[in-house]
């Protein structure tokens, strides 16, 4: 797969976070570890990432902000999926909200992702 391809993919796959997120809220459950919601190097894209790009993290800066941006994306993540399972699925929201820290994190993953698939 090319880089544009695998670029690409890794936003559809993140934008998936928000549907299985949701998801927690409502149900009060999620289906996989909160511990592997919050790693940046267990989703498809953080493996690919670590193991294709890891000397380009130190040379290229576009890949050390998708990196930095996709740890804190997850990091994020993470303590929306604690709160939805905790029973606190109003903070859960406000987190997931159009200006909540989960949505703006996701933006601005996104946005570095297209940068390094644009080339700029």
């Amino acid at each position: 797969m090319s880089l544009k391809e695998e670029l690409m993919k890794a936003i559809g796959a993140h934008g998936q976070w928000k549907m299985r997120l949701r998801t927690a809220i409502n149900c009060g459950t999620l289906d996989i570890p909160i511990s592997v919601v919050k790693a940046e190097d267990q989703c498809e894209f953080g493996k690919w990432l670590f193991t294709q790009h890891a000397a380009d993290i130190v040379q290229d800066p576009r890949v050390q902000s998708v990196r930095q941006l996709h740890a804190e994306f997850h990091k994020i993540a993470g303590h929306v999926a604690e709160l939805a399972v905790s029973g606190k699925g109003p903070e859960a929201e406000s987190l997931m909200s159009d200006i909540g820290e989960f949505t703006v994190a996701s933006g601005h993953l996104s946005e570095a992702i297209m940068a390094w698939k644009n080339g700029s």
